[in-house]
């Protein structure tokens, strides 16, 4: 039995140490386990490892049809992410193989990002420390006068796990919450104290938007030119979904007009944006950073061992323990 583990790579793990000892507690000692950094140029040096593997374990590699094909006793492919649109999912599951992204293992750091990015946009942070830095300037009045959070009304667009968890961080920080989900039952909502609004009257209502929301083919570019002209309150938008959310082009004007106080976002169009070209580096009143609001210690140990035991549980016929099971094979 082999177990391919192969990304990109800035994607692979810094180590293997914790995937190797659950794969092989779980599949035995004899488990044969492969790692290998994957290379746009060398694809079919990355074919001939793939060719006898039982399982792939990977974050982003695109999973394509091609791909399958020189796969054939392939059985699983465990992801080491919540997310799992680079797999083509209808052929893997023609093929019979598995795909099990790992369903939750960050909550608690994208909230706590969440927070953080509230809480430093709405302080000027970004400014202050340009000021301190580049521009050596002491002047607390140079930042625009913004009401404390106390005063201002959240809105969370997405009301799964991750933003249920901010709703909770942020009870108490702000005046009031409220929060668009046509997924999402009633009681999650009167349970927190979450408001339950339309996406017009969210856009309306808050001075803060937070976007939770898993990308799918209806919400891409869900944030458009028609969405911040309906942010009346001129609010900071923060992206914490996925880049596909956002029409960029109508975010940068958006943010030129002044329709919108301050952006934050972990996430851009780009997932190896060209930041020294981009239009929103360098601004003041922008944050960002490289994909990291779920990176902890507590994380990363969850995901390694939750990815590698969908593989184990998987390979023995235990469907029923995989933690997350995306198709039905």
């Amino acid at each position: 039995m082999k177990i391919l583990i192969s990304d990109y790579p800035d994607s692979l793990m810094p180590d293997h140490v914790l995937e190797t000892q659950t794969l092989q507690e779980g599949l035995g000692q004899d488990v044969e386990i492969e790692v290998y950094e994957f290379h746009e140029e060398k694809r079919a040096e990355f074919y001939e490892r793939l060719h006898d593997a039982d399982a792939l374990l990977m974050a982003f590699l695109p999973v394509d049809k091609e791909m399958l094909d020189k796969a054939p006793e392939l059985k699983v492919i465990s992801i080491n992410a919540t997310g799992f649109d680079s797999v083509d999912l209808d052929e893997a599951t023609r093929r019979g193989i598995g795909v099990c992204p790992v369903g939750e293992y960050c909550t608690q750091d994208v909230s706590e990002s969440a927070i953080a990015y509230m809480n430093a946009l709405n302080k000027h942070f970004k400014f202050y420390q340009k000021d301190i830095d580049e521009r050596h300037k002491w002047d607390y009045a140079a930042a625009p006068q913004w009401p404390r959070l106390k005063d201002q009304t959240l809105g969370l667009v997405g009301f799964g796990k991750i933003g249920k968890c901010t709703a909770e961080k942020a009870t108490g920080l702000v005046k009031n919450i409220v929060a668009y989900d046509p997924y999402v039952d009633e009681a999650a909502f009167a349970e927190r104290g979450v408001q339950r609004v339309g996406i017009d009257e969210l856009f309306a209502q808050s001075d803060i938007i937070v976007n939770h929301m898993c990308l799918t083919a209806e919400n891409e570019r869900f944030f458009d030119e028609a969405a911040f002209d309906a942010m009346v309150r001129k609010p900071i938008f923060i992206n914490l979904g996925r880049g596909l959310c956002v029409d960029e082009k109508a975010l940068i004007a958006a943010l030129d007009a002044g329709k919108l106080r301050a952006f934050g976002a972990d996430v851009l169009l780009d997932e190896t944006p060209d930041l020294a070209n981009h239009p929103l580096v360098g601004r003041d009143n922008v944050i960002i950073t490289p994909h990291a609001a779920f990176y902890s210690s507590t994380s990363i140990e969850d995901l390694e061992r939750l990815s590698c035991q969908n593989i184990v549980h998987f390979l023995k016929g235990e469907k029923d323990q995989v933690f997350k099971l995306v198709n039905n094979v």
